[in-house]
């Protein structure tokens, strides 16, 4: 009997996926401790692996799988970390897990919009002080999200889902993206300068790529409405953190929600410092539901490419 193809996963996967795989390949991941050296160790002779964002996927760790190599399935939307040129030439399928991660990363944009504008963070840390006391009616004054003009810079499947999202709270909607808008009556299309002058919210939903990588720099800073709110669950190399930094600690802006950072998982420690931040770990797709389907999806993009079918979700 044949050896079944190998595939390595190089941090844990949801179990919807990972039984999916086992079922019909040698699986291979790491357990509790695993050194940072792991996947390199472990990845020869692999005919699949599956990466995350997080994972560099250059030429030296294809060249150290070697020619059994086929595919490198991403479990994420989010595939700058794999090197596509260098899979291309050596004939390997690159795959991602869009569309799945939709609804989950738009709403939580929302709600950073909602914790960023009511200072949720800095309220919830005040009470776990101890420091409440009765009066003090000034304190935390935040802004509505109601009727207030929220720009979307990036208006792909999430940025139209986070449009659907805010329906209900009558904003005024304004659009900068590549694409044409779909059919969203509300919306309104204008150029980047324009659309950070006028918005209380700024949302971003571009893919990271040369042309967006820190799209929003110190100069695209000083054109934002004073006061207004950033919101990033994209990538975090759309955004210039220093320039970043220094907007919030002048008050330019009042308050930025992030997932995403430049340095993931390392976010420094003057963005961490400031209070007027909602800083998470890159959870926009950490719902239960949205794990598992990523997880199908990602060994659906390993299983159909060993098979010699196309992927349902390829990239490069």
């Amino acid at each position: 009997m044949a050896a079944r193809p190998t595939v390595v996963i190089a941090r844990r996967l949801p179990e919807a996926g990972l039984e999916l795989l086992s079922e019909r390949f040698e699986v291979e991941m790491p357990g509790p401790g695993a050194s940072d050296g792991w996947l390199q160790d472990h990845v020869r002779g692999a005919a699949a692996i599956v990466a995350d964002p997080s994972i560099a996927v250059d030429a030296a760790l294809l060249d150290a799988a070697g020619p059994a190599l086929q595919v490198v399935s991403n479990f994420g939307v989010g595939y700058d970390n794999i090197d596509l040129k260098a899979a291309r030439a050596r004939g390997v399928q690159a795959t991602n897990t869009p569309d799945v991660v939709t609804n989950s990363t738009a709403e939580l944009a929302v709600a950073l919009m909602l914790a960023a504008a009511r200072r949720i963070a800095e309220a919830d840390a005040f009470i776990r002080a101890d420091r409440w006391s009765r009066g003090g009616s000034e304190q935390f004054l935040g802004r509505d999200l109601g009727g207030a003009t929220v720009g979307l810079i990036g208006f792909g499947r999430i940025g139209q889902r986070v449009a659907r999202r805010l329906e209900g709270f009558a904003v005024a909607l304004l659009v900068h993206a590549d694409q044409p808008l779909a059919a969203l009556a509300p919306a309104r299309s204008c150029p980047l300068p324009e659309l950070l002058a006028a918005s209380d919210f700024v949302s971003l939903h571009v893919p990271l790529t040369p042309q967006t990588r820190h799209l929003i720099d110190a100069h695209a800073l000083s054109l934002v409405k004073p006061g207004a709110i950033l919101v990033n669950t994209s990538r975090g190399g759309v955004v210039d953190t220093s320039a970043l930094i220094a907007a919030l600690a002048s008050g330019r802006l009042a308050a930025a929600g992030l997932d995403v950072y430049e340095d993931e998982p390392d976010v420094p420690a003057q963005l961490r410092a400031l209070p007027n931040t909602v800083l998470l770990p890159h959870i926009g797709s950490a719902t239960v539901t949205t794990r598992n389907a990523m997880a199908r999806l990602c060994a659906e993009n390993v299983i159909a490419v060993i098979d010699g079918r196309r992927p349902p979700t390829p990239v490069g």
